[in-house]
């Protein structure tokens, strides 16, 4: 299996990569508080576990490809901001993010992957904004492909697959628990008792659920506000076999998309998270709506002064 990690490989050894046959996978995920029970890298080491799982599937089904790991990049915006946490400005993400596939793509290679877990709808924008960039100006196939998964699963659409691994329906009560998960609860505690539960405090299962209206969740920093607890949901519900079933439904839609993105049958705009379309999210938008403001109030103080 020809699983690389960039920063071990010479130039010598990156150049005779078959460029056709090799894709490159980037993970950006950033340093945030997922309370009290877990470590600030949760969605980092999400992220290079998926991309690790990624490059393992895409080497052993497709005869003489490689994949290459590029190394983690800890940045992230839309952030939950406390102690801990380095928000990084959202045009930040993309022109990094921008500035690594430029560079992958003058190299010659064609296939670039980025895989994220930080949900932050600014945050999967600024991916999918670079990745978009890439691909128009280098002719190659740059995509961001967790946040379209990111949302199928919070919104329940995997549930059916999900229950099916768990060879049982979820109860009531955890169909509502899974519907008010979202940062540091039950799957993502579940999730870093399987990767790394040296890193998970044994106090979160007696950690009352989080519980946020959707109104509640449009303030900046809801969780944290008036001193909540940094995490949404229900960490106390964590169980390693919800991960396992979880992660391989995840996994097998991310090769899904990851299949049709490397074969040609599927654009990176089919697959973009929902987010991409809101044009509150996207990195311009301040700028846009203030150049529209300005020539605004140039319109309307000529029409009165006229």
């Amino acid at each position: 299996m020809s699983i690389l990690r960039l920063e071990e490989l010479s130039t010598p050894q990156l150049d005779a990569l078959d460029r056709g046959r090799t894709v490159v996978i980037l993970t950006v995920s950033p340093l945030e508080t997922h309370g009290p029970h877990l470590p600030l890298g949760v969605d980092a080491f999400t992220a290079r576990h998926f991309a690790e799982a990624v490059a393992e599937r895409v080497v052993a089904t497709r005869p003489g490809w490689s994949a290459v790991l590029a190394p983690t990049l800890h940045l992230g915006s839309f952030t939950f901001d406390t102690v801990g946490t380095v928000t990084v400005r959202q045009r930040v993400v993309r022109d990094a993010v921008v500035d690594y596939g430029r560079a992958l793509a003058r190299a010659g290679f064609r296939h670039v992957l980025v895989s994220n877990g930080h949900g932050g709808p600014g945050h999967l924008v600024a991916l999918e904004e670079a990745a978009a960039i890439v691909s128009r100006r280098h002719s190659i196939m740059m995509a961001s492909f967790t946040g379209h998964l990111a949302w199928e699963f919070l919104r329940g659409r995997l549930l059916p697959r999900i229950e099916a691994g768990l060879g049982r329906p979820l109860s009531a009560r955890e169909r509502q628990a899974f519907s008010e998960d979202a940062h540091g609860g039950w799957w993502e505690t579940s999730i870093m008792l399987v990767l790394r539960p040296d890193l998970v405090d044994e106090g979160y299962r007696r950690l009352p659920a989080a519980r946020y209206s959707l109104a509640e969740r449009l303030v900046p920093n809801y969780p944290l506000r008036n001193g909540g607890p940094g995490y949404v949901g229900h960490p106390a519900l964590a169980d390693p076999p919800f991960a396992r079933v979880t992660t391989e439904v995840l996994m097998s839609e991310a090769m899904t998309v990851v299949d049709g993105l490397l074969d040609g049958r599927l654009r990176p705009s089919e697959r973009r998270s929902p987010f991409f379309a809101i044009p509150f999210f996207r990195t311009n938008f301040r700028r846009i709506a203030g150049a529209i403001a300005a020539a605004a109030a140039v319109l309307a103080g000529w029409w009165i002064f006229r």
